[in-house]
Parts: C-alpha cells; structure tokens; sequence
C-alpha cells in the first residue's frame, strides 16, 4: 500500500459537486492499493498513520499524534499513487490493484482506523472527485508498505 498523508487545517473531498467527506484540523490520507496488498498490510498500515506524530506540541515540535490533538482523518482513495513512468511519458497502472481487489482492502483500512477510535470521513471510492485542502506547515509524508 502507499499513502500520501497531509497534515490539514480542514479538507473536504466533493464527488460531482457534492461534499461527500469533510473534516477540521487533522489528516488528509490519499490511499493506493497495490496488487501484492494484503489485510495484514491495510492494517499495519493504518496503524502507523494513526500514530505519526506529526502534531505540534506546547513547544511547537511535532511530538502528537492524531489521537492526542483531538483531530479526524478524511481517507481518499487513489489508484494512481502506483502510477509508474519509468518507460516513458504514459503511466503504467500494472501494480496498482483492480477495484474488485482494492475495494475491500480500502474498506480494512478504514475499519481498522475507527476500531483505533479515529474519526474517519471518506471520499467515494473509483469516483472521480475534487479534493480542497489546507495543507498546514506544509507537512506531507510518503509511507508505504512496499519499501
């Protein structure tokens, strides 16, 4: 799995002009399933973002997880994380899993995040969708089970 994970003073993801998953100050997870993904690493995965600390403290350095700042997580789905371009200009979507596949995987990883207790909005998974954020710090991070 690979994640984009963005640290959000809000975020909001729309699906033909419709909000259809928003969140205040937290995480904004754009999610790519892999073919190779399996439970154990939707899971794992989860996990680990759910404990970045990656907010700031009373001293201004990022010692806090989500959990800790009181924050919410808005998970979008995005296949094209597993873009590959090193043949040429096209990407290649051959690693990315077909929907039938990334669907539930996508479903475990957001399942496994409430059962954590985090407050977990989502976009509409294979729709194609509008993401509006604000991108506090700017932190953005590449995490992955793939490595």
């Amino acid at each position: 799995m690979r994640a984009v994970v963005q640290r959000v003073g809000e975020a909001r993801v729309e699906v033909a002009g419709e909000v259809v998953g928003r969140i205040g100050h937290g995480m904004l997870v754009l999610l790519g399933v892999g073919r190779d993904d399996d439970e154990a690493a939707a899971k794992q995965l989860a996990t680990r973002i759910a404990q970045l600390r990656i907010f700031d403290d009373e001293r201004g350095r990022m010692n806090l997880a989500l959990a800790e700042v009181g924050g919410a997580m808005l998970v979008v789905s995005q296949f094209t994380l597993w873009g590959d371009t090193d043949a040429g200009r096209r990407p290649s979507w051959s690693r990315a899993a077909p929907g039938a596949q990334a669907e539930p995987l996508y479903r475990t990883f957001v399942e496994h995040l409430r059962a954590l207790g985090i407050e977990v909005a989502e976009g509409r998974f294979g729709a194609d969708m509008d993401v509006h954020l604000v991108n506090r710090g700017p932190v953005t991070l590449l995490l992955g089970t793939d490595a």
